[in-house]
C-alpha cells in the first residue's frame, strides 16, 4: 500500500492513511526517525523499515518476500506522495511484476497544493521533478511547453533559476511556493524579472515548489533553434554559417544564435 504523508502540517494526515499505518505490519520509511514524529503524534506503535535512495533495490526484495508472505507494507516518504521524487518505484514495479496488488491512497501533496496557490492555469501542466544542474539543459526545460510547469527547486539554486527565466522572458509568470503549510509558509507571486530581483536580495530558505506560466511560443521556437544549431556545429558545421542558415529557416537573429551558441 502506497501511503502519502503530510507535506508539512501533521494534521493534514488522512484517516484512512491513519487507518493503514495502524493496520501494517511493516512500514517502509526514508527516514525512521521523521516517520516516528507522525506516528507519536497519533499513538500509532508502527515497525518500521529504512527505505531509502541508497538501500532502495536490496530492501524492495526483503518487502516483497514479506508481502508474498502474507504481510501488510505500506510505503511512505518522509512527506508528500512516495514516487514523486522520492523512492519507491522499483517495489511498486516489483509487486505489479509479481501479481500483487497495489493499492495507492489518496492525499497531500507540495505538487499539487503549489500549482493551485499559484494563481496559473491549472488545467494543462507539467511537472518536471528537481531542475536540471546544467545551464543549458535548464534553459531548454525552461523554454519548452505552453503549459504550466511545476519543479522542485532547492534554495541555493533559485536565484539563478529565476535568472535564467528572466533571461528567456522578464514578463513570464512566476509562483514561488514555500515552505508549504508549514508555519512559515509564503507563496510570492510574480514576472521572473520581479521575484529574480526579491530573491536575489533576500535569498530564500526551506523547500521550494516553483510553478512557472507556460513558455511564450517564441521562447520555445528560439530554444528548439538552438538545439538545431548545436547538432549542426556538432556535426562539424562553422558556427557563424550555420546560425546564418537556422536564422533563415526560423526568422530569428543569427547574430542572437550565434551568441547563445557561443554562451553555452
Amino acid at each position: 500500500m502506497v501511503c502519502p504523508t503530510p507535506i508539512g502540517n501533521l494534521g493534514d494526515m488522512t484517516l484512512r492513511g491513519l487507518e493503514a499505518l495502524r493496520e501494517a505490519d511493516a512500514i517502509a520509511c526514508e527516514d525512521t526517525r521523521r516517520t516516528k514524529i507522525l506516528l507519536d503524534r497519533y499513538e500509532i506503535e508502527g515497525k518500521l523499515v529504512s527505505f531509502h535512495e541508497h538501500n532502495e533495490d536490496a530492501r524492495a526484495v526483503e518487502l516483497i518476500g514479506r508481502i508474498e508472505g502474507g504481510d501488510v507494507v505500506v510505503l511512505v516518504s518522509d512527506a508528500g506522495m512516495p514516487l514523486v521524487s522520492d523512492p519507491g518505484y522499483s517495489l511498486v514495479r516489483a509487486c505489479l511484476e509479481r501479481g500483487l496488488p497495489v493499492e495507492v491512497l489518496p492525499g497531500p501533496s507540495s505538487v499539487t497544493t503549489a500549482l493551485v496557490a499559484s494563481g496559473l492555469p491549472a488545467e494543462r501542466w507539467c511537472f518536471v521533478g528537481f531542475l536540471p544542474r546544467k545551464r543549458g539543459e535548464l534553459k531548454r526545460v525552461l523554454a519548452e511547453g505552453e503549459e504550466t510547469l511545476v519543479a522542485f527547486e532547492s534554495p541555493g539554486r533559485l536565484v539563478g533559476t529565476l535568472a535564467v527565466l528572466a533571461e528567456l522572458d522578464t514578463e513570464r509568470p512566476v509562483a514561488v511556493c514555500r515552505e508549504l503549510t508549514k508555519l512559515y509558509e509564503e507563496v510570492r507571486r510574480g514576472t521572473a524579472a520581479e521575484l529574480a530581483a526579491h530573491y536575489g536580495a533576500e535569498p530564500p530558505r526551506g523547500e521550494i515548489v516553483l510553478v512557472v506560466g507556460g513558455a511564450a511560443r517564441g521562447a520555445a521556437d528560439r530554444e528548439q533553434a538552438l538545439a538545431a544549431l548545436h547538432a549542426i556545429v556538432d556535426a562539424g558545421a562553422k558556427a557563424r554559417p550555420a546560425a546564418g542558415a537556422i536564422a533563415k529557416l526560423t526568422g530569428l537573429s543569427a547574430n542572437e544564435l550565434y551568441r547563445a551558441l557561443t554562451d553555452s
